[in-house]
């Protein structure tokens, strides 16, 4: 349990240090700074991941970094256990990424500054029109050399194994014609969410290598390249059990 407060307390007293600077970064990138500000951020959250992920007592094992394209657009899509995937995505993607986030974190508080400082949007999924403008915005992130991650499952699996992904749930890469970097994470669910509190462990991050959509024909891009890309994260995860 003192393990437990002693976490929360750090993540909530670095969120909150971090916030002010955050917020001027990102003014700053609506003043015509967003390159600079971009990596400033991105700079921001890699030192919060390395800082939080020891606090939480992980033991993070990392595999496949060199298969992470430093230049273009690229599009990572990982499997989901829990709470803490982006902590450990942050700490070791090597690059700026934005993200989808469901709505509702809109109203959870410092989340909800932090997600869209961070290069994340806001999707409801209840309202197409909407929706769509959020994976344009997402897919011209993309065409213009930047980077985004998916969750395809589109939610926690909370521990158990790697559930179907959802329909559609590739369109960011494909309308782009990124190129995909599957990651496979195993460890973090029973980190935290497993007992309901923290329980120091190993974690592990696997970069598994890219597969580029433009190789893809276009009959295949829906079905055949979501199959492909769960078969790939699944093969890893049963590697690493």
């Amino acid at each position: 349990m003192i393990r437990t407060i002693y976490s929360v307390v750090c993540l909530v007293a670095s969120m909150l240090f971090l916030t002010p600077f955050g917020l001027i970064g990102f003014l700053l990138s609506l003043l015509g700074l967003k390159k600079p500000m971009t990596y400033v951020m991105y700079f921001c959250s890699h030192c919060w991941g390395h800082f939080m992920l020891p606090v939480l007592g992980c033991r993070v094992t990392v595999a496949g970094r060199e298969n992470i394209p430093r230049t273009g657009g690229v599009c990572f899509v990982s499997n989901h256990e829990g709470y803490i995937d982006i902590l450990v995505i942050l700490a070791y993607a090597g690059r700026p990424f934005g993200f989808v986030a469901k709505k509702e974190l809109m109203f959870a508080p410092i989340l909800n500054i932090w997600i869209p400082m961070l290069g994340g949007y806001f999707i409801d999924r209840k309202n197409p029109r909407k929706a769509l403008k959020t994976i344009n915005a997402g897919v011209a992130r993309i065409k213009s050399g930047g980077s985004m991650l998916i969750f395809p499952e589109g939610h926690r699996s909370r521990g158990r194994g790697l559930l179907p992904f959802r329909s559609g749930s590739f369109k960011l890469a494909t309308q782009s014609e990124a190129v995909i970097v599957p990651v496979a994470i195993t460890g973090t669910y029973d980190i935290f969410e497993k007992n309901n509190r923290v329980n120091p462990g190993p974690v592990s991050i696997t970069f598994c290598k890219t597969v580029n959509t433009a190789d893809i024909s276009a009959a295949d891009r829906k079905q055949a390249l979501s199959d492909q890309i769960y078969g790939i994260i699944k093969g890893e995860l049963e590697n690493n059990q």
